[in-house]
């Protein structure tokens, strides 16, 4: 557990290598899920238009962020280079930050923490 708010702010992170995404000549990131479930896949061998990946499409904050987790880069850091991108608009930084940040590791599972 974390002690203090520097604690928080030196966490990385890293992209789960089985992940899939795609990034467009805007910056806007597509994760694609595959959709294999046994059920779907029963339903594909009857002809059925099952599409084999669901895709998920990040905003342009969502995006910037997700291209910032290299591994190397601290929660404070991406959290810097937010604001220093989006200014006001990104604020509270880092509460919006962390939100985000544990929804994608903890119910999307699209990153893991880099244990120091």
């Amino acid at each position: 557990m974390y002690k203090n708010n520097d604690d928080v702010l030196n966490i990385v992170y890293k992209i789960n290598e089985s992940l899939t995404y795609d990034i467009d000549n805007k910056g806007v990131v597509t994760i694609l899920e595959k959709q294999n479930h046994k059920v779907q896949n029963f339903f594909r061998k009857l002809k059925f238009k099952i599409p084999e990946y669901k895709k998920i499409a990040f905003d342009e904050y969502a995006s910037f962020v997700f291209l910032q987790i290299d591994g190397i880069k601290t929660v404070k850091e991406i959290g810097e280079a937010l604001e220093l991108k989006f200014g006001d608009k990104a604020h509270p930084v880092y509460e919006r930050l962390l939100l985000f940040l544990n929804h994608i590791e903890v119910n999307s599972r699209y990153i893991t923490k880099i244990e120091n």
